[in-house]
């Protein structure tokens, strides 16, 4: 749980955010770092957080910028929701943070903080493993550069100190079909079933989801059925589904059958939307 008495170090470079945290883990302490907050206040309060001391990141300048860098996107992991999808540079990614929670929680939550949290659903991660995203983390080694899909496996796989700092999108992505759709159990309004997110690339649609297990994940196994011509899009669809080895994830929003049920209907929207299922 979050103690009533924890330290906060607000650190203005990577450097220091690094040293503190080596630091205060030298000390027994047990750092975590911070930059929206909101699921670590929302987590602490159910003892599902632990932490003495928390490093914001906010004021790192690499973390905040959102911008276009010698033929790549730059995200920083303290941008906000809001500002993502206000900006709009990225239009896939703002379609996706602008359906999660609402306005209020969105002008904290940022795209570092959704991504690395234990939340079942962190759908801005979506757009990023359909891009075939970079994600660059500091640790006590210095800062690597790697792809999502090496460091993303149900979470964000970090070493103990590391901090994602910034991620990296070709531009030959930004712009092109997409579909990003979240169905929700009571319409516009409560936590979602089913977020899925596709892309359209060379005729092949890519596609990401969250909400059918505990995780968001991307599945290259279930784009290859589902892209493959010669049967009716129903078919593929069932097919792609099928092949799915998932934990499934029934709680009070729905059960795993229901979830399922409502994929493939989205499914089905995402490629007509796209017109994918010729």
């Amino acid at each position: 749980m979050i103690s009533d008495d924890f330290e906060y170090y607000l650190p203005a470079s990577i450097k220091e955010a690094i040293q503190l945290f080596e630091d205060l883990h030298k000390k027994e302490k047990r750092p975590i770092y911070f930059s929206g907050g909101t699921e670590i206040i929302t987590l602490g309060r159910l003892n599902m957080v632990e932490t003495d001391a928390v490093i914001d990141i906010k004021k790192i300048p690499e973390c905040q910028i959102f911008e276009y860098q010698q033929g790549f996107l730059v995200t920083g992991a303290a941008s906000s929701l809001t500002y993502l999808e206000e900006k709009n540079l990225f239009p896939l990614l703002s379609k996706t943070v602008s359906e999660i929670a609402d306005r209020t929680a969105r002008n904290k939550i940022t795209a570092g903080g959704n991504i690395c949290g234990q939340i079942f659903y962190r759908e801005a991660v979506l757009p990023f493993l359909l891009t075939d995203s970079q994600l660059e983390i500091a640790g006590r080694s210095g800062n690597k550069t790697v792809s999502i899909h090496e460091v993303f496996n149900r979470k964000l796989l970090l070493e103990r100190g590391e901090l994602l700092v910034q991620i990296r999108t070709d531009q030959g992505y930004l712009n092109q079909p997409f579909v990003s759709i979240k169905r929700r159990r009571q319409w516009n309004t409560g936590y979602p079933l089913i977020t899925v997110a596709a892309l359209k690339i060379n005729g092949m649609v890519r596609i990401a989801i969250s909400g059918l297990t505990s995780y968001p994940f991307r599945s290259k196994e279930m784009e290859e059925i589902i892209n493959k011509r010669g049967t009716s899009l129903d078919q593929r669809i069932n097919q792609a589904i099928e092949a799915l080895q998932v934990p499934p994830l029934d709680d009070s929003e729905g059960s795993f059958p229901y979830r399922l049920f409502v994929l493939k209907n989205t499914l089905h929207d995402v490629f007509h939307q796209l017109k994918g299922e010729e």
